[in-house]
């Protein structure tokens, strides 16, 4: 397959993407060290097992909802565990579990509030309520794509 350059029009956009996911993302962190002492890693895992049923969900379906790779995620687990938010525990199978722990849930619970106001204070608040259906959108289509689409190194 050719290479195409992007165009003026299209490296714009991109660059503009870039860096608001980048700013964004900086912003979010520290948002959540300050009021809460989690990372936005520590409240992307914490976030995933409150949602899954009894707090728990095995290492690799956790690892696929959150997009991580296996040694990203037990890395995460383990400084995690350190701390008391979340355990691992084993499973019929060999299965490996993480689960949340009371002291997970509440650190959760007490990161949860700031962490939407300065959401809506970064992000929703500055746009209409067309403009949060299309990032929606935008965001689904790549996301879905970026899901199915997995090509070797250098392709």
């Amino acid at each position: 397959m050719e290479q195409q350059a992007l165009s003026e029009r299209e490296l714009r956009a991109w660059r503009a993407f870039f860096q608001m996911q980048e700013v964004l993302r900086s912003r979010i962190e520290q948002q959540l060290q300050a009021g809460s002492g989690l990372s936005n890693a520590d409240y992307t895992v914490l976030v995933a097992l409150s949602e899954a049923p009894d707090g728990r969900l095995r290492a690799y379906e956790l690892s696929d909802e959150l997009g991580w790779e296996k040694s990203r995620l037990h890395h995460q687990l383990t400084r995690m565990c350190k701390r008391g938010l979340v355990e691992r525990r084993s499973g019929a199978s060999r299965a490996m579990y993480a689960v949340l722990t009371p002291e997970g849930r509440t650190a959760l619970e007490g990161a949860a509030p700031s962490h939407a106001q300065e959401v809506r204070r970064l992000v929703i608040d500055r746009l209409t309520a067309e403009q949060i259906d299309h990032l929606a959108d935008i965001s689904n289509a790549i996301l879905d794509h970026l899901q199915t689409d997995h090509p070797a190194v250098g392709e």
